[in-house]
């Protein structure tokens, strides 16, 4: 068998998605590594010999990030020219997190590590604004069959605050009176007797998401749908 040719490099980058000041955003690292140096980039690296590929994925982010979260394959990008010089597959994972439930840290090889607006990117290197598309794309599709936007927000938020949250994910504007409706109507949410504090306008009531009943109504056949 001949070997001359086998593809050896394979590495693996996450597209980490939060939720922040009513923004969806994305976890980026600054490199400082040669040519690459001022380029923002997703956090990433190669996947060791002798390393299950979403244990790689895991490992990398929390060296390069400080972040441990359970994520999501995406898929492979794998375009001939997507690498200078070299010939290299990337294996992408995404997840989405509350920001301020992590301590960020940085690698050596990174100058900078921000949550930045994934609607405002800066210049970004190799391909990857495509792997963000890609999971932005897989992430609207989720966000609107599961209730995993929940997860999001508080314990107890208002429903401006859920509206907020979907808009920022699906980049549309909901009406709010049937936006209301509709969340409602899934009887998903429990009313709370707290309302918003240290607000500028007329506090709103608060709600919390029921998980249990959720669970309860999928195993009788339930689509939740926004």
């Amino acid at each position: 068998m001949h070997t001359t040719n086998i593809i050896k490099p394979l590495s693996v980058d996450s597209v980490i998605f939060g939720f922040e000041d009513d923004q969806l955003k994305v976890l980026l690292i600054k490199r400082i590594v040669d040519k690459d140096s001022g380029t923002w980039a997703l956090p990433g690296g190669y996947i060791k010999y002798d390393e299950d590929i979403d244990v790689a994925a895991a490992r990398i982010l929390e060296e390069r990030t400080g972040v441990k979260v359970f994520m999501k394959q995406l898929g492979a990008f794998g375009e001939v020219n997507r690498f200078p010089d070299k010939r290299i597959i990337t294996i992408a994972y995404y997840a989405l997190v509350k920001p301020r439930n992590f301590a960020l840290s940085l690698e050596d090889d990174a100058s900078a590590i921000e949550w930045v607006n994934v609607y405002d990117l800066p210049k970004l290197l190799f391909d990857h604004g495509i792997i963000i598309e890609h999971a932005l794309r897989s992430l609207r599709r989720r966000v609107r069959i599961e209730p995993i936007g929940f997860n999001l927000l508080p314990n107890s938020f208002p429903l401006l605050s859920l509206q907020r949250l979907y808009e920022s994910i699906l980049n549309t504007t909901f009406d709010k009176p049937n936006f209301r409706r509709k969340i409602l109507k899934m009887k998903l949410l429990i009313p709370l007797e707290e309302k918003q504090e240290g607000v500028a306008h007329r506090s709103a009531r608060l709600f919390k998401f029921d998980k249990n009943r959720y669970d309860k109504l999928i195993d009788k056949g339930f689509s939740f749908e926004v």
